[in-house]
C-alpha cells in the first residue's frame, strides 16, 4: 500500500471517529468537546462503553421477554455477521467503502439491536468491535501507526478472510487456542455402591452434587439411610468447552449440622465418545485420605456437540455474556420444550393380578408385598397384600407413553414393614417396544434378584385427544374439528370404546393479583392442569404478579366424575417451585363456552388464598358412556401420599363422622317423638301410615321409599352447607382442649362398641352360664313364633305395642329389652377382672424360720 493511499484512509477513520464522537456528545457529554484530541479520544472510549453497558442492560430486557432460540439460529447468524462486517471495514481505514450517512454506526446499534432475537452471541460480538478503542485493529478507528500499522491492518484482513481463522487484533482470540463450540451434556444419576458409613447407626443419608467451573449446576434427591441408594435422576447442562471436568461430590446429609463429606470425583468431558450413551463409574475418593475407599457412583452420560455461531475465547465478554443469558435462554425454549415434551403418544392399560411364590421377608415365613410401577417420571403403587406369599391384587391402572418406542417399565415388589425400611423382595423389567399394540398381553414376569413372579395383563392403545395451543388455533372452535367430536360422542356411539368418555377443553387466560414469592416483591408463575393422573403445564412468566399465558389445554375424559385441578406455582432455579394457589373445578359443574375468574384457594382447599385466575372450560361427552363409567372402580391416583399423624385431621374426621350420627340420632328422636305422642296430629298419620305400609308391604316398595326421599330432598331441602364459610382461628389452649375432647369421645365410643360386641360373644360361649340358659329359651321361642306366626303380624304387633305403649302408661320408663339383656353380660375387660387370683404357694405359717448367721 502506497504511504498516500494510507494517510488518506487514516484520516478518513480519524474523520468518522470524530463523527461518532460528535454524535455521541450530547447524549452522554456536554463537555465532551473541550480538551485536546488526545484527551477526547480517551473520553469518547469512555462514553462508549458507558453506551455499551446501556445497549446490554437493552439486549437483556430483549432476550429475557422473547421466544426463539437464541444461540442456533444460522439465518440470523448471517445477517449479524455481515453488520459486523461492515462495521468492522468501515472502521478499520482498509480502503472499503466509506459511510455514506453519519448515523451508520447508529443505525448498526439498532440492527444490531433487533436482530439480538436471532442471536445474541453475534450482536455481542459486534458491539465488542464497535466499542473497541481507537488503537485496536479492527476497530471503528484505524490504526495511527503509518505503513507498518497498515501492514498489519493487511494481515489481519487476510486471516479475516480466509474460512476458519480468528485474527488476534479482530477477535481476541489466540491462534494456539481452538475454536469454542456449544455442547450438550446429559447425565442421568443412577445409583450409588457401598458408600461410605457417616452416621452413628451404621448408615448415611447421601446426595450428589454437580460442579461445574466452580458452580453447583445440579443437587439431587437425598435418600435417607441407605449406602446404595437409588437415584435414577437426569439433568442437562449446555456448556462451551469441554475443558472444564464435571466435579461430582456426595455429602451426607444431617439435619441441623454441617453435612458430612462422603467423596468425590472427576469426570472429565473430553475423553467422553460424543453422540452416544456412556455408563459411567465414578470411584469415589477423598483429596485428604486418597487410600481411603468410599464406594461408587454409577451415571449414563451422553455428549451432543451443538456448533456456535461464532468463534470466541471462553474468556472474552461476548462468552461472559453467553453464560449469563444461558438461564434466559433455557427459559425462552421451555414453551416449546413443554409443547414436545407433556404430549403422550399412547397409553399403557396395567392389569396387576397376582404375585406367586414371592420370597418370604418376615420372621413368620410370610410377607407383606405391595408392587411399585414406574415408566419415566410416572410412578404407581399398588395396594398392601398382608400377611401372603400368592398375593391376589387384582388393580388396573393406565400409564402414558411419552417415547414412540415405548420405553422401559419398571416393576419392584416391596415387603411393607411398620416402623422402619420397607424390604426389596425383587424387581423385573419389561421392555414395552417388543410389545404389539391394540392387543392385550398376559405375562408371567419373573423376579431378577429372587425367586417368584408377578402376573400382568398389558395393552397398549393409541395416542388419546391431547394437545397444547395458542389462543388462536382452538380444537372446538375449528368447526370442522367440532363437528368429528360431536359425531364421536353422539348416542349412536354410545357403545364403542367405552373408555373413551368425552373431551376437555381449558383455556388459560391470566391470573391476577398473585402472591410475591420472590425476594424482589415478584413471582415466576406458571401452571399446572391436572385430570386425574394426565397433567399439562404452561410456561413461566417472569417477573410478574399478574401474568398471561394465553394457552389451550385439550384432555381425554376417561370419567365425568372426574376433578379438574389447575395449580398456580412459581419457579424456582435451585428447588422445587412454591406454591401460590389452586383450583378444583368437578367437570359435571363446567357450563360451557363461559370464562369465568376462579378465586385461588390454599394447598387443602379449605382457605382463600391471595390472587384469582381466569378459565374457560368446554366439555363434550357421551352421556350413556358417562353413567356406564359409574359402575367400574374409579381411577386412582398413582402415588398416594403416605398418612401421617394429625391433630388437626384427626379433629376434621371427627367432626365428619359426629355430624353423621347426629343426623341419624336425629331421624331416630322423630320417630321416636311419634311414639312418644308430642304431637297427636302426627303420631295419628304415623300410625295409619305404618299400619296401612305394613299390612301391603311388597319388596318393591323399598326402592320407592328410597325415590321418595329424593324427590322430597329435591323440593323441600332446607338448602346445603355454605362451602365458603372458614372456622374463626383458635388459640392454643382451644387447640388443645378441643383434640382432648377428639381424643375423649373416641376413646368412649370405641369403648362401648368393643364393650358390646365382647357382650354378644360372652352370651353364645356361656361364660355366664345362666344368661347363656335364658338367650336358648328365648331363641327356642322366638323358632316356634316364627314358624307359626307370618312375619308381618308380628312387625305389626310390635309397631301396635310402640304406639300404644305411651297412651296405656304415660308414667313408663321406655327401655330396649335387647340392650338391656346385654348390659347383664360381663365383657372381656369385666372377665379378667371378676376372676380370681390363685394363692402363691409359700412356706407354711408353723415352719420356724432359721435365724441368719452371725
Amino acid at each position: 500500500m502506497e504511504p498516500s493511499e494510507a494517510h488518506e484512509n487514516e484520516s478518513g477513520a480519524s474523520a468518522m471517529w470524530r463523527q461518532f464522537q460528535a454524535r455521541a456528545k450530547p447524549l452522554l457529554s456536554p463537555k465532551l468537546g473541550s480538551g485536546d484530541p488526545e484527551e477526547k479520544r480517551d473520553r469518547g472510549g469512555w462514553m462508549f462503553k458507558k453506551m455499551r453497558r446501556k445497549e446490554d442492560a437493552v439486549l437483556d430486557r430483549v432476550i429475557s421477554s422473547s421466544q426463539p432460540d437464541l444461540l442456533y439460529s444460522a439465518p440470523a447468524a448471517a445477517a449479524a455477521a455481515q453488520l459486523c462486517g461492515k462495521a468492522a471495514a468501515g472502521g478499520s481505514g482498509l480502503g472499503l467503502e466509506k459511510p455514506t450517512s453519519p448515523s451508520l454506526n447508529k443505525s448498526t446499534l439498532a440492527h444490531l439491536v433487533q436482530s439480538h432475537h436471532k442471536s445474541s452471541s453475534l450482536g455481542s460480538a459486534c458491539l465488542e468491535k464497535l466499542a473497541e478503542p481507537p488503537g485496536g485493529g479492527g476497530g471503528i478507528s484505524g490504526s495511527s501507526g503509518g505503513s507498518g500499522g497498515s501492514g498489519e491492518a493487511e494481515t489481519q484482513m487476510e486471516s479475516r478472510d480466509e474460512p476458519g481463522m480468528a485474527a488476534p487484533g479482530s477477535s481476541g482470540v489466540d491462534p494456539a487456542v481452538p475454536s469454542s463450540a456449544m455442547y450438550k451434556l446429559e447425565v442421568e444419576l443412577k445409583r450409588g455402591n457401598n458408600l461410605a458409613v457417616r452416621d452413628r447407626g451404621g448408615s448415611s443419608d447421601p446426595y450428589v452434587k454437580f460442579k461445574m467451573a466452580g458452580k453447583e449446576v445440579f443437587r439431587s434427591k437425598t435418600i435417607n439411610k441407605n449406602l446404595n441408594p437409588v437415584w435414577e435422576e437426569k439433568t442437562t447442562l449446555i456448556m462451551d468447552c469441554l475443558s472444564d471436568p464435571l466435579y461430582v461430590k456426595v455429602f451426607d446429609y444431617d439435619f441441623g449440622f454441617q453435612d458430612d463429606f462422603m467423596g468425590s470425583a472427576h469426570l472429565y468431558l473430553e475423553s467422553l465418545e460424543q453422540q452416544r450413551t456412556i455408563p459411567v463409574t465414578l470411584e469415589l475418593k477423598d483429596p485428604n485420605h486418597p487410600d481411603q475407599v468410599l464406594g461408587s457412583l454409577d451415571l449414563a452420560v451422553t455428549l451432543t456437540p451443538k456448533d456456535s455461531p461464532v468463534e470466541e475465547r471462553r474468556d472474552s465478554p461476548t462468552m461472559l455474556l453467553r453464560r449469563s443469558w444461558k438461564r434466559s435462554t433455557k427459559q425462552q425454549r421451555l414453551s416449546e420444550l413443554h409443547r414436545k415434551s407433556q404430549l403422550w403418544r399412547g397409553i399403557v392399560s396395567i392389569s396387576l393380578i397376582q404375585g406367586r411364590n414371592l420370597t418370604p421377608m418376615d420372621p413368620n415365613g410370610l410377607s407383606d408385598p405391595y408392587v411399585k410401577f414406574k415408566l419415566g417420571t410416572q410412578k404407581y403403587r399398588s395396594k398392601t397384600m398382608p400377611k401372603t406369599l400368592n398375593p391376589q391384587w387384582r388393580q388396573q391402572f393406565d400409564l402414558n407413553l411419552y417415547e414412540e418406542t415405548g420405553g422401559v417399565l419398571e416393576i419392584s415388589v416391596w415387603d411393607k414393614d411398620t416402623g422402619k425400611r420397607d424390604d426389596l423382595i425383587g424387581r423385573c423389567q419389561l421392555d414395552l417396544s417388543t410389545l404389539s399394540k391394540e392387543q392385550t398381553h398376559h405375562l408371567d414376569l419373573a423376579l431378577e434378584e429372587s425367586r417368584g413372579y408377578v402376573v400382568l395383563l398389558v395393552t397398549l392403545t393409541a395416542s388419546a385427544h391431547v394437545s397444547i395451543a395458542d389462543l388462536s388455533v382452538t380444537p372446538l372452535d375449528d368447526p370442522q374439528e367440532r363437528r368429528e367430536i360431536l359425531a364421536r360422542y353422539s348416542a349412536w356411539r354410545s357403545f364403542s370404546n367405552l373408555k373413551d368418555v368425552g373431551i376437555v377443553q381449558v383455556k388459560v387466560m391470566r391470573a391476577e393479583g398473585l402472591m410475591a414469592a420472590d425476594v424482589t416483591g415478584k413471582s415466576d408463575p406458571f401452571c399446572v392442569l391436572e385430570l386425574n393422573n394426565d397433567r399439562l403445564q404452561t410456561h413461566t412468566v417472569y417477573k410478574n404478579l399478574n401474568p398471561e399465558w394465553n394457552k389451550v389445554f385439550t384432555f381425554n375424559v376417561k370419567d365425568m366424575f372426574s376433578v379438574l385441578a389447575v395449580t398456580v406455582f412459581d419457579e424456582d432455579r435451585d428447588r422445587n417451585a412454591d406454591f401460590l394457589g389452586k383450583v378444583a373445578i368437578p367437570l359435571l359443574s363446567v357450563r360451557n363456552g363461559e370464562q369465568k375468574s376462579y378465586m385461588l384457594k390454599n394447598k387443602e382447599l379449605t382457605r382463600r388464598s391471595k390472587g384469582a385466575i381466569y378459565l374457560e372450560v368446554e366439555v363434550l361427552y357421551n352421556t350413556v358412556k358417562a353413567a356406564l363409567k359409574t359402575a367400574v372402580p374409579a381411577e386412582q391416583k398413582y402415588i398416594e401420599d403416605e398418612p401421617k399423624v394429625s391433630k388437626q385431621l384427626l379433629q376434621q374426621n371427627f367432626n365428619r363422622v359426629k355430624r353423621c350420627i347426629m343426623v341419624l340420632i336425629s331421624y331416630g328422636a322423630y320417630i321416636n317423638s311419634c311414639f312418644e305422642w308430642e304431637s297427636t296430629q302426627r303420631s295419628i298419620i304415623s300410625f295409619v301410615l305404618f299400619v296401612v305400609v305394613v299390612w301391603n308391604l311388597e319388596l318393591y316398595m323399598l326402592p320407592m321409599a328410597l325415590l321418595l326421599l329424593l324427590v322430597w330432598n329435591y323440593f323441600f331441602s332446607s338448602g346445603r352447607e355454605s362451602s365458603d364459610t372458614e372456622a374463626e382461628p383458635k388459640g392454643f389452649m382451644d387447640k388443645l382442649y378441643a383434640v382432648q375432647e377428639v381424643l375423649v369421645s373416641v376413646q368412649s365410643a370405641l369403648g362401648e362398641v368393643a364393650s358390646h360386641a365382647e357382650r354378644i360373644k360372652n352370651s353364645v360361649n356361656w361364660t355366664v352360664p345362666f344368661l347363656s340358659w335364658l338367650a336358648m329359651a328365648a331363641m327356642c321361642v322366638a323358632t316356634v313364633v316364627l314358624y307359626l306366626v307370618p312375619l308381618r303380624y308380628l312387625v305389626l304387633a310390635w309397631g301396635v305395642n310402640k304406639f300404644t305403649k305411651k297412651l296405656r302408661d304415660p308414667y313408663r320408663i321406655d327401655n330396649n329389652e335387647l340392650l338391656d339383656f346385654l348390659s347383664r353380660v360381663p365383657s372381656d375387660v369385666q372377665v379378667m377382672q371378676y376372676r380370681g387370683l390363685k394363692v402363691a404357694p409359700g412356706p407354711s405359717p408353723n415352719k420356724r424360720r432359721k435365724p441368719p448367721p452371725s
